[in-house]
């Protein structure tokens, strides 16, 4: 008699398992592959970044420009790479209308994708930590939310509120967890005590986002686990650290005449990391 079939491990069951193992899961930005190979030597958990992805990709601020397809082919090759990692999306607010959101969400988990982030932004739409947002009717993004819930397998679905106004952020999370989103997020948060409020008030994984240089301050891991935050997002420390050094190394070649004796990283030392990209491709064949 034959065994039965184990149920296949899928992106968003691996993560699943994951938060509810760990008490806290941080999430590293990435704005491109190579940045996404550098951060999974540390992490096992990377953030497909929208602010980092329309930087490195179009060179643009992260104000509506991302295409899902450019998303999708995005998440594909750091899947083809990276395949045990768990990839958490940044979908905006699904591109547009529930119907593409939909589709968006079942390609995504179909690419490897373990978790998306759909938010409540009125388009044009502008980074979370920038005044003048514009935010949708509840009852408008609840439709959306549920038509993506009802489309996805396994796929973890954090929801996301743009919101600032504090009663209408706790009525808006309250109706993502009751909706059934797996995790909420609510961005730009400046006080612990007011997110330990908003965690106590919903029976749903909390998620929080850092960003440099943002209206969050620079909390430690450990003040926002005593918080009770489940699940963090850094979503641009690849991207700035590659503007600094980047902008070091352009002024250390003109101020050191061209030569590039001393460098920290030489050819053989980046072509490992490539070669290690390579190894893992080729197990998948």
């Amino acid at each position: 008699m034959n065994a039965p079939e184990s149920t296949p491990l899928t992106a968003g069951r691996r993560l699943r398992a994951a938060m509810a193992e760990r008490p806290l899961i941080p999430f590293i930005g990435v704005h491109d592959v190579f940045s996404a190979s550098m951060a999974g030597r540390h992490f096992d958990s990377l953030f497909i970044t929208g602010f980092g992805f329309a930087a490195s990709h179009y060179g643009l601020p992260d104000i509506g420009f991302i295409t899902w397809t450019d998303i999708v082919d995005f998440v594909r090759r750091i899947n083809t790479v990276l395949p045990n990692h768990n990839l958490l999306v940044d979908i905006d607010d699904g591109y547009c209308d529930p119907e593409v959101a939909c589709h968006v969400v079942s390609v995504l988990e179909a690419s490897g994708a373990a978790g998306v982030v759909l938010e409540d932004q009125k388009r044009p739409r502008r980074c979370g930590h920038f005044d003048g947002k514009q935010i949708m009717d509840l009852d408008e993004y609840l439709a959306k939310l549920r038509s993506v819930l009802a489309t996805r397998r396994d796929l973890v679905v954090v929801a996301r509120t743009d919101s600032s106004d504090p009663a209408d952020i706790e009525r808006r999370i309250k109706a993502f967890a009751e909706a059934g989103a797996d995790a909420v997020l609510v961005d730009g948060l400046k006080d612990l005590d007011v997110v330990r409020d908003l965690v106590r008030s919903v029976d749903r994984p909390f998620c929080f986002n850092q960003i440099a240089g943002s209206k969050s301050p620079p909390y430690t891991q450990n003040e926002l686990r005593e918080a009770g935050i489940s699940l963090v997002i850094y979503s641009t420390p690849c991207l700035f650290a590659a503007q600094a050094a980047m902008e070091d190394a352009m002024l250390d070649l003109k101020a050191r005449n061209g030569t590039l004796a001393g460098s920290r990283v030489g050819v053989k030392d980046c072509t490992a990391i490539l070669q290690d990209n390579l190894a893992r491709r080729n197990e998948r064949s």
